[in-house]
């Protein structure tokens, strides 16, 4: 696959909520900046901190808005969107994507904490 159909499959399998699909396409040493929160290192790591969050959703969907690509650097601009048990929680997020030997390396995502916060129940 080229970057771009790796960061395609990556989107893909999250909105299916296959996990374990999405972070088979990480490498092991994957580094993840969910900027503007903390950065961390390593699929198992990364599995983890995903796994129950997208476990409290009852659907999810990243919308792919505009993507581009130019060797191993995939960027997309995207409209996250995660239901809760309270309602939709939408979150604009443009991504930052490095994509070495068919794995995701880097894995970065800058977003505004609080139009996320904002949207939760008190």
């Amino acid at each position: 696959m080229t970057p771009e159909e790796t960061v395609d499959a990556f989107m893909a399998a999250i909105n299916a909520m296959d996990l374990a699909s999405a972070t088979a396409l990480l490498a092991d040493d994957c580094e993840y900046d969910n900027v503007p929160m903390e950065k961390i290192h390593g699929r198992a790591t990364i599995h983890d901190r995903l796994a129950p969050m997208m476990e409290r959703c009852a659907e999810l969907e990243w919308i792919t808005i505009r993507q581009a690509a130019t060797d191993h650097l995939v960027l997309n601009e995207r409209m996250d969107r995660f239901l809760w048990p309270h309602g939709w929680v939408e979150m604009p997020c443009a991504g930052i994507f490095e994509v070495h030997d068919g794995k995701i390396t880097l894995w970065r995502d800058y977003f505004d904490l609080a139009t996320y916060k904002n949207q939760l129940p008190g």
